[in-house]
């Protein structure tokens, strides 16, 4: 609503046919159907133009900020920080700003950036394009990983044909960064734009205060960026029609592991896991648990909760009955100890001996000691690192201590079961710590 006339904040569009297909697709809707990269053309014969009229405004009325914050959208990074508000804030700074679109997507697990920006670059585009004039930035940076240099070569085809249809009221460059776990935390984007190495930065300031080239920046994930593109279209209310007033509008969500069909799907946000896996045939045959939110994610239990996970960077992993869900977690943790980015006690220190414990615990070779020590380290890990890497690796191995805790005591008391040396249901990366020269 707007709070000096009482009346809801209407943008450009906001009355025309939407896109929304037979599950609440939005993003991806009918570019599935394609299987191909929608080019300019097609992106704005089904669109229209990018309604910048709509974040021109400064000041106390910022219509964009307003339709953003009343929709209600949260980061779909994983953080779920209100975009609303870092919208205001970075527009608030002193000095002409910096937008970062974050396509980096570090999780292994997770495919959904990747999947949106091969099918809909434009819509992303558009989005940090509106970003951009709503916080007064001169310049968008689009990273991605240089593991996806196909892609990255799209997207500059991409921006290319966007600058020849003069369409961008800011230039936008595409940056290929290194692929690291870390690599993808906003101030590691912030560190490598100034020259710096892909790595954490201690903060503050954040970003918004001082980011590239210490003016104020506004980081978000390319996801965030297509739905705000969306909303600048069609509104707030129009968001809201899907989800729950808790969490409103879809979300992108890659499920693997043991279902029908694995892959990229959108969903109501704030949708219970069960749901998700039923967008993905379901699963196949009985599950041991279900990872939500990746690598820095929680273990949840069999039977599933109707409820929506707390957090995640839009993951599901279904575990089979009968895998050992220790040597998962045990293998994780060691690839997240080889990723740190080795600059903070935590990281150095905590972390792999969290990892080694782990090991030994899945390979049968850890005794009740062992376990209450493992107990004590994850409680000393979270908020004393530099950024939230500990954190989220505490936060996998805790769950797994919990939802697997019967196999704990048979670990711990009879040895490994047979299913720990069998080949991972996790896509777990190989635990290799990068050299120096690899964060340049």
């Amino acid at each position: 609503m707007n709070s000096d006339t009482g009346t809801r904040t209407v943008l450009a569009g906001e009355h025309s046919a939407a896109p929304c297909g037979p599950y609440g697709e939005r993003l991806l809707h009918g570019w599935y159907d394609t299987g191909r990269t929608a080019d300019l053309t097609e992106h704005l014969g089904r669109y229209g133009p990018v309604p910048l009229s709509s974040a021109r405004s400064r000041g106390a009325a910022m219509p964009l900020v307003r339709a953003v914050e009343e929709a209600g959208l949260t980061g779909r990074g994983g953080g779920g920080f209100p975009t609303g508000r870092k919208l205001r804030s970075v527009a608030g700074a002193k000095g002409p700003a910096v937008v970062v679109a974050n396509g980096m997507e570090s999780e292994p697990a997770s495919h959904k950036d990747e999947v949106l920006l091969s099918l809909a670059p434009h819509l992303v585009l558009d989005g940090a394009a509106l970003a951009a004039v709503a916080v007064g930035a001169s310049v968008v940076h689009l990273c991605v990983p240089r593991t996806r240099a196909t892609q990255a070569d799209q997207l500059t085809a991409a921006v290319a044909e966007r600058r020849r249809a003069r369409l961008d009221p800011v230039p936008v460059k595409v940056h290929t960064l290194p692929h690291h776990f870390v690599s993808s935390e906003e101030t590691s984007l912030v560190s490598w734009l100034n020259g710096g190495d892909a790595r954490p930065l201690a903060t503050p300031p954040r970003p918004f205060e001082k980011g590239v080239g210490k003016r104020p920046t506004l980081i978000g994930n390319v996801e965030t960026l297509a739905h705000l593109a969306l909303i600048a279209r069609y509104g707030s209310a129009w968001f809201r029609e899907i989800g729950s007033p808790r969490a409103p509008g879809t979300t992108l969500v890659t499920v693997s592991g043991a279902v029908a069909h694995p892959g990229v799907y959108e969903i109501p946000a704030g949708s219970p896991v069960p749901t998700a896996l039923g967008r993905a045939g379901g699963p196949l045959g009985r599950l041991g648990a279900v990872l939500a939110g990746g690598f820095f994610g929680s273990w949840l239990p069999v039977p599933l909760s109707t409820t929506a996970p707390e957090r995640g960077a839009g993951v599901l992993v279904a575990l089979p009955e009968g895998t050992c869900g220790l040597a998962e977690t045990a293998a994780a943790l060691e690839y997240l100890a080889a990723q740190s980015a080795r600059q903070c006690g935590p990281c150095r220190f905590g972390l792999p001996a969290v990892a080694e414990d782990f090991a030994a615990l899945a390979r049968g070779s850890a005794d009740a000691q062992r376990i209450d020590r493992l107990h004590h380290r994850l409680g000393l890990l979270p908020g004393r690192g530099a950024c939230s890497h500990p954190d989220g690796g505490a936060r996998l191995a805790a769950s797994a201590l919990r939802v697997f805790a019967d196999d704990v005591h048979r670990h711990v008391h009879t040895g490994p079961c047979r299913a720990a040396y069998a080949p991972l249901v996790l896509p777990v990366p190989a635990a290799r710590p990068p050299e120096e020269e690899e964060w340049r």
